[in-house]
């Protein structure tokens, strides 16, 4: 789907990766395929492959996509961010102190920066932005639940912002990070918008913001241009210009990298990745997964008022039928022949980039590729198999048929759908695909017009931002509309856990709390992980500083846009080089420009952000 994870960090248009675009041919390809080339101006040009999910708005109160969370955290700061270890580091807030009973934060603003418009940037600002997601349901569209722990926001002066909690919440420092955190936005542009904020667009140009760029064109369905802030307190990016291209065809950004047309590919599939390896002037890494493939199953949409909504099939309701589903899923093959192995197949629901959340099913809670035990299952149950082996749901004598949404612009889920398609039939279950495009397939989602949805997530080193979807807060209101959930999850138990981890500061403590929430999940059969794949990387081997961090065994740290774009700068010219040899010169020529450059700047900045994390 979306990343609302920035959660947020949602669907990318490979299953597998953050922002997937595929593999190609012909020049011409890259931009008939493609959308309208943006122009890039004078100066250096950085070109990039926006995530697939594209912009849904450019409003940060109510947006669920990565593309357009990865233009937050170019233009809009946050107070805190992320470095490659998952840590969180000064940003706005230059440093902060907790209280002995652990329900005050204090955060020191820096002094001194000033908005694109020159408005002097303070911690009221940042006081105004927490306050209206605390107090407006508009506002707390997309991360009302990051903020539901908070008593009161206060700017005693223009350095210091007070923050009070209800109860100890140890995660505090993740809450407003680049991606996938809530941004900061200036007061006095958006106070005037409260009163429309339902469908207020944010798009007057250059919107006003803070960040290491700037965002100064936008055109949907088509590209995104950014220009360099010269007075980012980390130091300004090492090109003029960004530009994020949108491929309504992935074929056509592939073709675009291999023809020299486009720099960066945050996310593409096994098979696009293989082909890239040896392509001239393309270097290619991995990164560890900070996301996961799954399909929802419509458990019984309901609003949060407890109001039945949708068109879902009521035979998901039954739990026995969810689980047989499960288990008619070879998950094994789906990461062997989709993923090219390069991965695993998904057990907890939190990423396996983030193994401090690592969970694994107890002894005799595995969930198994069993078609026997689910036909039996389905027997037990009553579901008679009926004409064409087609079982027939007992309480409406109709043959157990459901939809399965898939998003029309991936080459990943027709794939998977595929495999899905002779499984279910195998359990006795008709399965009819349903192409759609992000957009309708996510607006489905909240009203509950769906049976089951191929869907993906990515986070950020805090659990919490991917946890929050499937609390109940999360539940749409009797319209279908203000909230983000994925599978209609509602559970007391699970609710009162999230409430729980947050307040535990002990990593160790905290960590089992968070592996009880991810056994619920496991057993509810509503989030089907099929599998976490790593991320796969494609730039051109003219830019350096794309990919950060220290690889560990061949995969780098979870990637950001923020640090990536921010890093990137040309590569100094060298003898010339093919296919995988690039990864060694890119090595020695990022080593050989943190020396000319003193290691100021490049270093500066750390790496890691939320979603993705939302990534």
């Amino acid at each position: 789907m979306v990343l609302r994870d920035r959660r947020r960090l949602r669907t990318k248009l490979t299953a597998a990766g953050v922002s997937g675009l595929l593999i190609a041919g012909p020049v011409a390809l890259a931009t008939a395929a493609g959308a309208q080339a943006a122009p890039a101006g004078s100066g250096s040009t950085l070109r990039v492959a926006m995530d697939s999910s594209g912009v849904d708005t450019l409003n940060p109160f109510l947006s669920y996509y990565n593309g357009s969370f990865d233009i937050f955290g170019a233009i809009y700061p946050s107070l805190t961010e992320i470095d490659e270890n998952g840590v969180a580091k000064p940003y706005l807030a230059s440093s902060w102190k907790l209280s002995a009973d652990r329900l005050t934060w204090t955060f020191t603003i820096r002094s001194g920066l000033k908005w694109s418009d020159g408005t002097p940037i303070t911690a009221s600002d940042a006081a105004w932005t927490l306050n209206l997601i605390m107090h407006n349901k508009i506002a707390a569209t997309a991360n009302g639940a990051l903020v539901s722990n908070f008593s009161s926001v206060t700017a005693p002066d223009a350095t210091t912002l007070v923050v009070r909690t209800k109860k100890p919440q140890s995660n505090l420092t993740y809450v407003s990070i680049p991606i996938s955190g809530i941004p900061i936005v200036p007061q006095h542009v958006w106070q005037s918008h409260v009163a429309d904020l339902k469908d207020y667009k944010n798009d007057s140009y250059p919107i006003v913001g803070y960040g290491p760029w700037k965002l100064t064109d936008y055109k949907t369905d088509q590209y995104a241009k950014l220009d360099a802030n010269p007075t980012f307190f980390q130091g300004a990016p090492k090109y003029d210009h960004l530009i994020e291209q949108i491929y309504k065809e992935s074929d056509a950004a592939v073709a675009a990298l291999k023809a020299g047309q486009l720099d960066y590919i945050g996310g593409v599939n096994a098979t696009q990745f293989a082909s890239l390896q040896h392509a001239q002037g393309v270097t290619t890494a991995q990164a560890a997964g900070n996301g996961w493939t799954a399909v929802e199953v419509n458990p019984g949409a309901r609003s949060r008022s407890g109001k039945p909504i949708g068109t879902g099939n009521k035979a998901l309701t039954d739990g026995r039928v969810r689980r047989a589903i499960n288990e008619a899923i070879d998950k094994k093959t789906l990461l062997a022949k989709v993923a090219d192995g390069q991965g695993q197949v998904a057990e907890g629901y939190i990423p396996p980039a983030w193994q401090q959340w690592s969970w694994k099913p107890s002894a005799g809670q595995e969930q198994n590729y069993d078609p026997a035990a689910a036909n039996k299952l389905l027997d037990e149950a009553g579901y008679k198999k009926g004409p064409g082996g087609i079982r027939i749901d007992p309480k409406t004598h109709k043959p157990l048929s459901f939809r399965l949404g898939i998003h029309s612009d991936s080459s990943t889920d027709p794939a998977i759908a595929t495999y899905l398609v002779g499984w279910l039939k195998e359990i006795g279950i008709k399965l009819t695909i349903q192409p759609m495009s992000m957009t309708a397939l996510n607006s489905d989602l909240g009203k509950g017009d769906w049976d089951m949805l191929m869907d993906s997530w990515t986070s950020g080193p805090d659990p919490s931002s991917l946890l929050s979807i499937q609390t109940c807060g999360t539940l749409p209101d009797d319209n279908g509309e203000g909230g983000n959930t994925d599978a209609f999850f509602c559970d007391p138990r699970y609710d009162k856990l999230f409430a729980e981890q947050s307040t535990v500061f002990d990593p160790a403590q905290r960590a089992k709390v968070v592996g009880q929430m991810q056994s619920i999940l496991y057993d509810a059969d509503v989030d089907d992980l099929l599998y976490n794949s790593t991320t796969r990387i494609a730039a051109s081997s003219k830019v350096t500083g794309l990919v950060t961090g220290q690889a560990r065994n061949g995969f780098y740290p979870a990637q950001t846009t923020f640090w990536s774009y921010l890093k990137a700068a040309p590569a100094v010219r060298s003898g010339s080089s093919s296919g995988g040899g690039h990864t060694l010169v890119w090595v020695i020529v990022t080593a050989l420009l943190m020396v000319l450059a003193g290691g100021g700047g490049y270093a500066a900045g750390l790496r890691r952000g939320g979603v993705d994390d939302r990534e």
